[in-house]
This record gives structure tokens, C-alpha cells and sequence, in this order.
């Protein structure tokens, strides 16, 4: 049942969400849902070669999505943060890179990017 679960969410999401980000919960009132969404702890590949810790996460973003049988779509997003142990310096996952790539779909771009604002 819970794989069935999970095909559903996939649907109801920008398409590829899953693979970077755990549901956490959702939320639904008179308004609408409120889907809350926490980027996994996988070390981006931009930094494959370093030792990272993860920092957890930076602010919450939130984001209009497409309605759900006529109820209003929120995204609450948390994006996560690592430390480069070798410097101290802090790091997120580069979307620009991943968005370039082939590994996910416009629409998950252009879904990312309005996390980035």
C-alpha cells in the first residue's frame, strides 16, 4: 500500500520532488493544503570529493502550486545546508547545476527555482 501511496504523491507534486526532498507532513485547512517538503540529506555532487556535515536547513520558502480539486497549493520547502569540514564553510546544493543537467525535468526546474527568491 505504501508504494501505491507514493505514486500518488508523485502526481500530485512537481514532477521529480521526491528524489530530493522527504514529505513530511501535510496540512490542510479551508483555504487549501499546505505540503511541507525537507531536501534530503544526500551530499550534492558538486562536493562529492569533500567531507560534509550536514547544518541543517536554511529558512522555509513557500510556494504557490497548481490547485488540487479547486483547493489552493502551498509548498513549504527546506532546503538543507552543509559544512565543508575542511574550511568551515557553509554550502547548498547548486539547483542551478542539477537544473542544467538532464537528471530532472523543466517543470521541477522551474519549480525549483522559485525556491531560490
Amino acid at each position: 500500500m505504501e508504494e501505491t501511496y507514493r505514486q500518488l504523491v508523485e502526481l500530485l507534486l512537481p514532477s521529480r520532488t521526491l528524489e530530493y526532498f522527504d514529505l513530511m507532513r501535510v496540512y490542510k485547512d479551508q483555504e487549501g493544503f499546505k505540503i511541507y517538503l525537507e531536501e534530503k540529506n544526500v551530499t550534492p555532487e558538486e562536493y562529492k570529493n569533500e567531507v560534509l556535515h550536514s547544518k541543517g536547513f536554511t529558512p522555509e520558502v513557500e510556494i504557490s502550486d497548481f490547485p488540487i480539486r479547486g483547493h489552493k497549493v502551498v509548498l513549504s520547502i527546506k532546503r538543507r545546508r552543509w559544512e565543508i569540514v575542511s574550511s568551515g564553510e557553509i554550502v547548498t546544493r547548486n539547483w542551478d547545476l542539477v537544473m542544467s543537467g538532464t537528471r530532472i525535468t523543466k517543470e521541477f526546474g522551474l519549480f525549483l527555482k522559485g525556491t531560490l527568491r
